[in-house]
């Protein structure tokens, strides 16, 4: 038994709540169990109780034992004064007030059945994976469906936070923090934060004014990420060597040294030198980048957009030094759903928020245009029956299991909560 259970009870008054009388005899009326505001202090604020002809407005706390109340020392918090109810599992000492008055108790053991209990069991016993993985396929499709839109929504809320931290470090400039999320990106799990720390130690205002010479992006962004540190007879590689070297001097920077780039285990395609390299011709094809990337509304449009490859040096490389067969090191249509999925669609919610605009269903239809992911959660969902069939669903799922599944918080979710309600 959790405590958290005990919430759920209450909130939705899943006991007998005919003839309910306190530990002390006394008949109770709930006239509104509270609101759960998941904040510090009393679980439930200002209910509304009727203890025999009294009525009572205030707060009610929730312990599996009355004891719990001493043992959380709430006897020494003024927050809970105003409790007008303590609703337990097990009864075992009578609590008191400051002014010697005894709280009420209700023990709810003594209303629930047992079949509630029994599918709460179920619920949380263990399972080989999720908790619902063995009636995940029997709920409602409406309930399902609208709490994936729940979840998209949270999965953008949560990836909103730090845009919105970078909007406080660039001072505002959405076009700084489009480069910050790209180059995150554009390093994926491995390089991810590499890449950011690439980005924060250029400022972006030397990445405008540069964005004419390709190689001088190159040499910035490979200079940094500390890929020209070596002595190599590459022609190229001394080119963006003294480009660098040049362009500190120019603009007085200092160099910066960021947590070395990885090949180690990389497909070739997604090799740093291959990734910087397309990022550098992305800004040099774009100058005001944002503003494009802002008003996409099409999987069509952002291959339209970013239709960009590598320079030519990378077309027969992909380490300095090192000769390859010739090949075009173009972004791909998978590497671009990525794009979308966690640059595009997190930058446009977090725009829509603060400038005041509602685009929800708009974000939902363009993800549903991408294609759906594909890795081991999604896998393990598909062999339960919950198919995905773009990145919308993907997404969602990704959600659920990180967010709920692992947390075990069957009962914040609103497929725990169905599963319970139909049992």
């Amino acid at each position: 038994m959790k405590e958290d259970f005990l919430h759920y009870l209450w909130k939705f008054k899943k006991f007998d709540t005919l003839n309910l009388k306190t530990a002390q005899n006394e008949l109770i009326t709930i006239i509104k169990t509270g609101d759960y505001l998941e904040l510090s202090g009393p679980d439930f604020f200002n209910a509304h109780i009727k203890i025999e002809n009294q009525k009572w407005a205030g707060n009610v706390e929730i312990h599996l034992k009355s004891s719990d109340w001493y043992l959380h020392n709430h006897e020494k918090d003024s927050a809970y004064e105003n409790v007008i109810l303590h609703v337990v599992w097990e009864n075992d000492t009578p609590i008191y007030r400051k002014n010697n008055t005894e709280i009420p108790v209700l023990v709810l053991k003594d209303y629930v059945s047992k079949k509630v209990i029994e599918n709460y069991n179920a619920l949380i016993s263990p399972k080989t994976w999720i908790s619902c993985e063995k009636q995940i396929k029997e709920i409602d499709d409406f309930v399902f469906k609208n709490w994936q839109e729940r979840l998209f929504f949270e999965r953008l809320e949560r990836k909103s936070t730090f845009i919105y931290q970078l909007l406080e470090e660039t001072n505002q400039d959405w076009e700084a923090v489009l480069f910050s999320l790209l180059l995150k990106n554009f390093g994926l799990n491995t390089n991810g934060t590499s890449f950011l720390q690439i980005a924060k130690a250029i400022p972006f205002s030397i990445i405008r004014k540069e964005s004419f010479e390709y190689e001088n992006l190159e040499a910035l962004l490979y200079g940094t990420a500390g890929l020209l540190d070596q002595e190599k007879e590459d022609v190229y590689f001394k080119d963006l060597k003294f480009r660098y070297f040049y362009l500190l001097h120019k603009y007085q920077l200092e160099r910066v040294y960021v947590d070395p780039v990885q090949f180690f285990k990389l497909r070739p395609d997604n090799f740093p030198t291959i990734r910087l390299s397309q990022l550098a011709s992305l800004y040099h094809k774009y100058q005001n980048l944002f503003s494009k990337i802002i008003d996409l509304k099409s999987v069509k449009k952002v291959y339209e957009l970013l239709n960009i490859s590598s320079s030519l040096y990378w077309q027969n490389h992909y380490q300095f030094d090192k000769e390859s067969p010739e090949k075009s090191k173009k972004l791909s249509k998978s590497f671009l759903d990525l794009v979308i999925i966690n640059t595009i669609i997190p930058l446009q919610f977090a725009y829509s928020n603060i400038m005041g605009e509602s685009i929800a269903e708009n974000l939902i239809d363009f993800m549903k245009e991408v294609t759906t992911e594909k890795n081991a959660i999604i896998d393990k969902f598909n062999s339960f029956g919950i198919d995905s069939k773009n990145a919308f669903e993907s997404q969602t799922l990704l959600e659920l299991k990180n967010e709920y599944c692992n947390r075990k918080a069957c009962l914040k979710c609103a497929l725990g909560l169905e599963l319970l309600k139909n049992n």
